[in-house]
């Protein structure tokens, strides 16, 4: 039998799901219970998804009406902790947007909690004003800011 993944693995290759645009490889890497948070707000994300089909379907959705087309996540930084089921992800990436394909950079920082190689818990602090701001689209940020917070 082999051994869970490591967070360092789990890490690697949820940018590979990024990149690829892959909401059933990236939901595939949560345990069916893990959390997924956004504690910063972003139009058409909410605030929280529980469980692994909560986050396929949101993944599913918003990659599939998204013109951001990430070509590679470069430079990434991983932080270790002292706690061994929690790892660190400092991340940029680079692709393009849209079918004229203007350049778009993006960069975000993952904070994931791995258990027996499942993301058991995730903080996904993304840059919401870069990759909204790339696709037209700062104006979505501003009107989320404004609206009431969600409750998770």
């Amino acid at each position: 039998m082999a051994s869970p993944r490591t967070p360092r693995e789990v890490l690697s290759l949820f940018h590979r799901a990024m990149v690829a645009k892959s909401a059933d490889d990236l939901a595939d890497l949560y345990a069916m219970d893990g959390t997924h948070e956004f504690p910063f707000r972003a139009p058409g994300f909410p605030p929280r998804l529980a469980g692994r089909e909560e986050v396929r379907a949101c993944y599913r959705a918003a990659w599939g009406a998204s013109p951001v087309r990430l070509a590679e996540i470069h430079d990434v930084v991983v932080h270790e902790a002292a706690d061994s089921e929690v790892i660190v992800g400092e991340w940029h990436g680079t692709g393009t947007v849209g079918a004229e394909g203007r350049p778009f950079a993006a960069s975000g920082l993952l904070m994931f909690r791995v258990r027996d190689g499942e993301i058991a818990e995730m903080r996904d602090y993304m840059d919401v004003f870069g990759t909204y701001h790339a696709m037209g689209r700062l104006k979505d940020v501003v009107a989320a800011l404004d609206a009431p917070a969600a409750t998770a």
